[in-house]
C-alpha cells in the first residue's frame, strides 16, 4: 500500500494546561492564526516547524489555530489529535502513489502570486498537498479546472501538469508540503513543460520554511 500524507487543521483554545501530544512522524506544522510552542519552541503566526519525532504542542496566550501535514504508511490510520478545549479535522488525504524512489526530503514552503499571477504549465519532482492562505487561485490539470479560496486544499501529484491562474484583484498565497528526492535540497522542483515558457519572467516567488531529510520506508 502506498504511503499517505494528511493534512489537518487544529485549533486550540487558550484555556490554561491545554496541550496535546503528536507520535513520532514525519510532519510540518504551520501557525495560520495566534502561537504555539512546539517541541518547547515558540511560534508565532506565519511560522513553522518541522521534525519527525514525537512532540507537544501548547497554545498561546490568545489560542492558536495550526495546520498540520504527516507522512504515515498506508496502513496506518488516521489518528485525529484531541485535547481538552481542541477542534480538529482532516482537511485532505491522498496516497503518495508517485513518491519518488531512494532518499526523501519533506519541503514546507510557500508560493506567493501579485494579482493576476500565474504559473506557467509545469510539473513537480514529487507529490504533495497545498493550502491556500490568502487570495484565490484556479489550477488546471488533467483538462478540468477548479478554483481555491483562503482554507481550499488541493492534492497535486508531482508528474501531472499543472497551470495556475492567480485572481486578479488581490495577492494569492499557498502553503504546500511535498516529498522530494533528497537532491533537490535547496533546489527548485519545478520542471516547465513547453521550451518557451522556461525563459519566461516568472510572477511567482517562494519562501522554504524547512527542506529536511525524513526517514521512510528503511530510507534515512
Amino acid at each position: 500500500m502506498h504511503p499517505v500524507l494528511r493534512l489537518y487543521e487544529d485549533v486550540l483554545s487558550s484555556a490554561e494546561n491545554v496541550e496535546f501530544q503528536l507520535a513520532p512522524l514525519p510532519r510540518f506544522i504551520f501557525v495560520t492564526h495566534g502561537s504555539a510552542s512546539i517541541d518547547g519552541k515558540t511560534l508565532n503566526e506565519g511560522d513553522a516547524w518541522q521534525g519527525s519525532t514525537g512532540t507537544v504542542v501548547k497554545p498561546g496566550p490568545s489560542g492558536v489555530t495550526c495546520w498540520r501535514w504527516e507522512l504515515a504508511r498506508g496502513d496506518q490510520a488516521s489518528t485525529v489529535a484531541c485535547a481538552p478545549g481542541m477542534i480538529t479535522h482532516e482537511k485532505l488525504s491522498a496516497y503518495l502513489e508517485t513518491l519518488p524512489k531512494g532518499y526523501l526530503l519533506m519541503r514546507g514552503d510557500s508560493v506567493a502570486f501579485p494579482p493576476g499571477g500565474r504559473a506557467f504549465l509545469h510539473r513537480h519532482q514529487g507529490p504533495g498537498i497545498r493550502c491556500l492562505i490568502e487570495g484565490g487561485l484556479r489550477v488546471d490539470t488533467h483538462g478540468r479546472s477548479s478554483s481555491y479560496g483562503p482554507g481550499g486544499a488541493w492534492y497535486e501529484s508531482g508528474p501531472d501538469n499543472v497551470f495556475a491562474q492567480a485572481s486578479a484583484g488581490k495577492a494569492t498565497r499557498f502553503i504546500r508540503v511535498m516529498i522530494l528526492p533528497r537532491e533537490l535540497m535547496g533546489k527548485s522542483s519545478i520542471q516547465y513543460v513547453n521550451d518557451d515558457d522556461k525563459a519566461k519572467p516568472k510572477t511567482q516567488s517562494y519562501k522554504i520554511y524547512a527542506d529536511a531529510p525524513i526517514e521512510f520506508g528503511g530510507k534515512r
